[in-house]
């Protein structure tokens, strides 16, 4: 089956109890198109002259959806913006920067083109197992773009102290979405590593360059240049393997408790959802973020699913740190094992865009960071 889909067809609008009134803080409608969050911050950074720290947001949306977020300034000027593939909207002025606690929930709408019949009947099937089961609250594809074609996490090479194969990793290997100049200067990493007063002489001034440029005075402290990267790189550097981590000890909980399972494939893998409700706990089911903080009272269920998933990388709970360095370090939270996603429906009809073909549009709110992306996996999973 292939789903055909343009940017008009995935919006998210985040809702957010704020409201403008005096303050320090300038607040922003960001809406951006072809680009990732963070890509459309720097952007805006880089138009403003903005230090990083006084700029704040509330969540990572991917490159290919067309989206509405908001993010505050301190001291911003009262002032809009467009740039490229950017629009920044000023909004008024607020008490407290915004970030991801000003989050209610994400609100969706997504239209699946180019399907048959067949398609539609699937995904109408799946819809009732979704609402009678739920939705597994997976972290989806969007939380692993820092893992590259290798398939290796930067985070795990930084914990079992490899720190030149987690830089290599980071500023060098390559990924398939990789635009041309991020292709040619990871080209350039690759072919001159280890030459770093040559790779300095050859690299565009960037991060990348920068960190080249320390190797240059400190040609083997690849620890040093680690800590280096960019707070925001190494912080979703640290997500991705955690929550990796997490959606594996999901999937045992899971492949433990439910009776009727499918599956569906994510970048990492396929992973189990269940065709109906679980027993036992699946309704409050929540599991905590693994990590080293974590101190497990004998007996608890989360503390033998992460000892297992932990064991298949050669970790124990208390090893999941970063040796050596006071920061970057891995969150500590729980996360529902469950979602269910409110207002949930659906219609299908013909595709004005492809003839003889049938488009189905879902509407649904998840709360902030589940994935939509899960449900479409869902529905359309043969």
């Amino acid at each position: 089956m292939k789903l055909k889909q343009t940017p008009d067809d995935f919006r998210v609008e985040e809702l957010t109890d704020v409201a403008p009134g005096g303050g320090e803080f300038s607040l922003y409608r960001l809406d951006k198109t072809g680009w990732t969050t963070p890509d459309a911050i720097s952007a805006v950074r880089r138009r403003w002259q903005l230090d990083a720290r006084r700029v704040s947001y509330g969540g990572l949306k991917d490159r290919h959806a067309v989206t509405s977020q908001h993010l505050t300034v301190w001291r911003g000027p009262p002032r809009g913006l467009q740039h490229e593939r950017v629009t920044l909207t000023y909004l008024g002025q607020v008490q407290e920067p915004f970030t991801a606690a000003g989050i209610r929930a994400n609100r969706f709408t997504i239209t699946l083109r180019s399907l048959d019949r067949g398609a539609i009947e699937r995904a109408e099937v799946a819809l009732t197992e979704v609402a009678d089961a739920g939705l597994p609250n997976y972290f989806d594809d969007q939380r692993f773009g820092s893992v590259g074609d290798t398939g290796e996490f930067v985070a795990k090479e930084m914990v079992f102290g490899r720190f030149e194969r987690a830089l290599w990793l980071a500023l060098a290997a390559p990924y398939e979405f990789d635009r041309a100049e991020a292709k040619r200067e990871k080209q350039q990493l690759r072919d001159g590593w280890g030459d770093w007063p040559k790779l300095k002489a050859k690299l565009p001034k960037g991060h990348a360059r920068s960190l080249v440029d320390y190797l240059v005075h400190h040609p083997t402290d690849f620890k040093g240049a680690v800590a280096r990267l960019r707070p925001e790189l190494q912080g979703l550097y640290l997500a991705a393997y955690q929550s990796m981590l997490w959606n594996r000890m999901l999937a045992a909980w899971l492949t433990r408790q439910a009776t009727e399972l499918a599956t569906v494939e994510l970048k990492l893998g396929r992973v189990p959802v269940p065709r109906r409700a679980p027993g036992g706990e699946w309704e409050t089911l929540t599991l905590p973020l693994p990590s080293a903080r974590m101190r497990p009272q004998p007996g608890e269920e989360w503390a033998e699913l992460a000892a297992e998933v932990l064991a298949a990388e050669g970790l124990t709970l208390p090893e999941l740190k970063v040796k050596g360095l006071q920061k970057p370090f891995f969150s500590k939270g729980d996360r529902a094992g469950c979602v269910r996603p409110e207002g949930l429906c659906h219609s299908a009809g013909a595709d004005e865009r492809n003839a003889g073909r049938v488009k189905l549009e879902l509407r649904f709110d998840l709360p902030r960071g589940s994935y939509a992306t899960m449900l479409v996996k869902r529905v359309t999973e043969v």
